[in-house]
């Protein structure tokens, strides 16, 4: 598997709307796009940083995963996502590896991206995430 770059870095927010302020205003960033991604009961909303992308989260229900991963351990990055060629591929090619799987197989995900987790607890605490257009 290669990893092409670091797709996006996801940061966990209470409200994008109260967030995004420090974004633009402060680091002088535009955000491009928002979407809702339903099924995952979140808001999303993304900024640009060279070929990186830093992407809100903000949960839409109280029992989505963002709100619980807010409650946890409060705002803050909540994942890293890396391109790859095939998102089945390389889920495949970890859970061979000995990897916990979110997902064992690719899902939509925001900007119509096909996505896959791997549990942070096979990964050094980092919860990991796929992606490919």
């Amino acid at each position: 598997m290669k990893l092409d770059y670091i797709e996006h870095i996801g940061i966990a927010v209470k409200s994008i709307a109260e967030s995004r302020g420090y974004y633009e205003n402060v680091l002088g960033l535009e955000c491009y796009a928002m979407e809702e991604v339903s099924d995952q009961k979140v808001r999303t909303a993304f900024f640009m940083v060279g070929q990186t992308k830093l992407e809100l989260l903000e949960a839409t229900s109280e029992d989505s995963p963002i709100a619980k991963f807010i409650e946890k351990k409060g705002e803050g990055i909540h994942h890293i996502a890396f391109a790859v060629a095939s998102t089945d591929e390389a889920l495949k090619e970890v859970a061979d590896k000995g990897i916990t799987l979110i997902d064992k197989s690719a899902r939509k995900g925001a900007e119509k991206m096909n996505i896959g987790f791997l549990h942070p607890k096979s990964t050094g605490g980092v919860l990991t995430e796929f992606c490919c257009k």
